[in-house]
């Protein structure tokens, strides 16, 4: 990729910090009027599942840091276990977060903290009652208790907890329990597989299972397709162990702003989401960028495995961080009703899509055969010859994002890849039947207002299939590896989660 020369941000600083906190409890956000608004509170407790016709595509994060995610310095005694420093790992209150949430058009989030040993026991006392608080200073935004789990055998993994009365001991239990920084000494068991399995059975047996997304999959990788902490095997088995508690994956990674100086222009290093030795593709983890890679290659088996997108926000990089505040950049948008327990359904179901930099604030993709129809994240069984009708409707919004650009969908590929099964090959990452079977360009599509409209017909449909659709406003027919120092917001990806098609 080229780089960009700078131009104005949109960005809080500290110094504007109360600012902007004062604009987003009175106003609604301003980029890209029409979706990029204020959320609105839950008019329900969700008690009863939601309906197809209530739902709608809501933006959210889960994965964001505060100033419970601490770093540790040792203790003056050395028989006695480390001090927690707060503000040590991430710089901002958990009602911050939220706030700055709400002020970029975010409807749910997720607190994912994680420490030393004893940390367990600051997230119980201290950040749960935070995000109490937080819970009632920002209704509009749904606030889910959890945690950055410093995973056995890996890095890290989003912690998603349903929201109950028992959440708080809920996520205690699990930490104290199975988290791998979590005891003093350290215990060399606590970092194996087997142990990480061990947590996923206990997860999966309680009345209420959480959700885990495995979060920047490929960032302590050496190269394209040299992984590091977190294989393709590993990945595997986990959601073999508990296939609805462990669904996805982080496609994009956070910490995108490391290319920017406090006053937006570039620094001519950095490297997006931390990836330094193998760069993200596109500003997406090669396990989702690679066309034909390991995301195409769970899809190929039939798994149900799904991509999200963060913020990993520790501190703005207008204070000298390396990240954008919630929502300011990256979105997972899931089709769901206000509640939490629809939200939290779509992520363990796959209504979802994901976008960097606004590019896109709807994508609707439905294939339909013989009277029945499916969604992103859906199932179509369809007989042996049967055509499939695909629709694909994408709002490309009109204004500026939060970067101060207007940028444009120059491109949308709708993706196939057959399903074959369960992969012998365990370390497998990739699918070499994944294609692009259609390029669609403004001159192939239809455009009303802000919506995109494309259609194509899978013909004489024999085998099981897959179909998924990404889009970008660039010219490159696969995502580049990205250069350090390269801008953020010049080079913008979507991807929408796939829908099966099962020949029966």
């Amino acid at each position: 990729m080229r780089t960009f020369p700078p131009r104005a941000r949109l960005a809080c600083s500290a110094a504007a910090l109360t600012l902007c906190l004062a604009q987003a409890a009175g106003s609604p956000a301003s980029a890209h009027p029409g979706h990029a608004v204020e959320p609105v509170a839950p008019n329900r407790p969700g008690a009863r599942p939601a309906k197809a016709s209530e739902r709608r595509w809501l933006a959210g994060d889960h994965h964001v840091h505060s100033w419970f995610s601490v770093s540790v310095k040792p203790s003056a005694d050395p028989s006695q276990p480390p001090i927690l420093v707060k503000a040590g790992d991430a710089s901002n209150p958990i009602t911050t977060n939220a706030r700055m949430g709400a002020r970029y058009g975010l409807s749910w989030m997720v607190a994912t903290d994680h420490g030393g040993p004893n940390h367990a026991k600051l997230n119980r006392d201290e950040a749960y009652p935070e995000l109490a608080r937080s819970r009632r200073e920002t209704p509009g935004v749904l606030q889910f208790w959890g945690m950055e789990l410093d995973t056995p055998a890996a890095e890290h993994s989003s912690l998603i907890l349903p929201r109950t009365a028992s959440e708080r001991d809920a996520l205690f239990g699990i930490e104290r329990r199975y988290n791998r920084r979590e005891p003093w000494p350290a215990d060399p068991a606590r970092d194996e597989e087997g142990f990480m399995l061990d947590a996923l059975r206990h997860m999966k047996a309680l009345a209420k299972p959480p959700v885990v997304i495995a979060n920047h999959p490929s960032r302590s990788a050496t190269g394209m397709g040299r992984y590091g902490l977190v294989s393709p095997s590993e990945l595997r088995d986990w959601n073999d162990t508990a296939p609805d508690v462990v669904v996805g994956m982080e496609g994009a990674p956070g910490h995108q702003a490391s290319g920017l100086n406090p006053d937006g222009s570039l620094k001519g290093k950095g490297d997006r989401g931390g990836y330094s030795r193998a760069p993200t593709l596109g500003g997406f983890d090669q396990m989702t960028a690679k066309l034909g890679g390991f995301w195409d290659a769970m899809l190929g088996e039939g798994r149900r495995w799904w991509v999200t997108s963060t913020s990993d926000s520790h501190r703005h990089y207008t204070d000298g961080g390396a990240d954008f505040w919630p929502g300011e950049y990256s979105k997972t948008y899931v089709k769901a009703a206000h509640t939490y327990d629809d939200v939290l359904d779509g992520l363990r179901n796959g209504r979802i899509f994901v976008t960097l930099g606004d590019l896109v604030s709807e994508v609707d993709v439905t294939a339909s055969a013989t009277g029945a129809r499916a969604e992103i994240g859906g199932r179509l069984e369809v007989p042996a010859g049967t055509d499939v009708m695909v629709v694909i409707r994408v709002r490309d919004p009109a204004g500026k994002n939060f970067g101060g650009f207007s940028p444009s969908v120059a491109r949308i590929d709708l993706i196939q890849g057959d399903i074959i099964g369960p992969a012998a090959d365990r370390t497998l990452d990739a699918n070499p039947s994944t294609r692009v079977v259609r390029a669609f360009t403004p001159t192939s599509w239809a455009r009303e207002g802000e919506v995109l409209s494309m259609v194509y017909a899978l013909k004489d449909v024999r085998r099981s299939t897959y179909i998924r659709v990404r889009g970008t406003n660039g010219a490159e027919s696969e995502p580049l590896p990205d250069l350090p120092g390269e801008d953020p917001w010049s080079d913008l990806w979507f991807y929408a989660n796939p829908i099966s098609i099962v020949v029966k």
